[in-house]
């Protein structure tokens, strides 16, 4: 490639980067997609496949794939009871789900989305699951047993236990080895080496309590925790200092961040999408509150489309509190599950 060639393309990225910055600055976050959805299943997690625009939703007992573009469910992954997260390891042409009430971890083909095996794991009711590219291990993390079980992507064999000091949510790697994770009932952040699968540092929250989602910025080193008590707690990633608070929506659960629009977003239960501009490294603000639905706290990010998908459904009355269930969640009306997507728009 000619250096003239090189330079044209530089200039253009750098132009692009400069019309989406001047696009934020006059746009809003706007609704532009509802997709009726429907099946059987609570959700929890989803994750969005970039290189084939798809989505993966956990659904209870199995796991919808939905193409991102269209709305139409292309495929299900079943045998995955109690599922919580999906992590996609490109590389190896495989997924991962965590089964929360089998304490396994189901791996399925990325093409043709047929499980190839069943992996049984020692740590009890695992949740959150991410791939970590540097080691190629697998990091699963167990919400009952408090610790990390990883698996290496390769073989697909379990290699090692992380023991944890709490309840971890949910968790973001940097792409160069260390993964952070927050621990829900300490209000903090650990950081992992992925190569001694070991902790070797724990973050403060500050005023932050009960963390759940949790984003990254790669270029600047922030981390954004997004915590129950309307706090989104902004930290230096290599120090653990917060650099800034900003106030978020009500039951926030995902995190995500866009380094092209240089925008945190929370997903809240009280019908809100939070987005918090990185003014500089240093300096952050709340940049809109988007009106979402009641429920759409669980996001999945397309940061090269600058999409957010959120998910939700309607619901019937509460059944009568027992002792066994306190705080009943109201009955699922049937076949109401639906995928929002909200993107800039002038």
């Amino acid at each position: 490639m000619s250096t003239n060639t090189l330079n044209r393309i530089i200039f253009v990225g750098c132009l692009l980067i400069s019309q989406l910055a001047q696009a934020v600055d006059s746009g809003t976050f706007k609704l532009i997609n509802k997709f009726n959805v429907g099946g059987d299943g609570r959700w929890d997690l989803l994750t969005f496949d970039a290189n084939q625009h798809r989505l993966f939703v956990s659904r209870a007992t199995h796991v919808q794939v939905i193409d991102a573009d269209s709305g139409k469910v292309v495929g299900d992954i079943p045998g995955t009871e109690g599922v919580h997260g999906i992590a996609l390891a490109d590389e190896f042409n495989v997924g991962f789900t965590s089964n929360g009430k089998s304490n396994s971890v189901t791996v399925f083909d990325l093409k043709t989305l047929n499980t190839i095996e069943t992996i049984n794991i020692t740590g009890q009711n695992p949740d959150v699951i991410i791939y970590e590219p540097k080691s190629k291990h697998v990091f699963v993390f167990n919400g009952r047993s408090t610790n990390v079980t990883v698996i290496d992507a390769a073989s697909r064999k379990e290699i090692a236990t992380i023991s944890l000091p709490g309840k971890p949510e949910l968790a973001v790697s940097n792409d160069a080895g260390q993964i952070f994770v927050n621990i829900e009932d300490k209000s903090e952040i650990l950081v992992i080496d992925s190569g001694s699968n070991k902790v070797i540092k724990t973050y403060s929250l500050g005023s932050g309590t009960e963390p759940t989602g949790l984003a990254f910025d790669q270029k600047h080193k922030r981390l954004f925790s997004v915590c129950n008590n309307r706090k989104m707690e902004i930290l230096d990633s290599e120090t653990g200092k917060i650099v800034s608070e900003q106030i978020i929506g009500e039951g926030p659960d995902s995190a995500a961040f866009d380094p092209d629009m240089g925008i945190a977003f929370s997903s809240n239960g009280d019908g809100t999408l939070t987005l918090v501009k990185e003014n500089d490294p240093e300096h952050f603000s709340v940049f809109q509150s988007v009106s979402t639905e009641k429920g759409a706290r669980t996001m999945a990010y397309d940061s090269e489309k600058h999409r957010a998908f959120l998910v939700t459904a309607s619901f019937g009355e509460s059944p009568p509190a027992t002792k066994d269930q306190p705080k009943p969640r109201p009955s699922l009306i049937p076949n109401s599950f639906v995928v929002l997507v909200y993107s800039l728009q002038p």
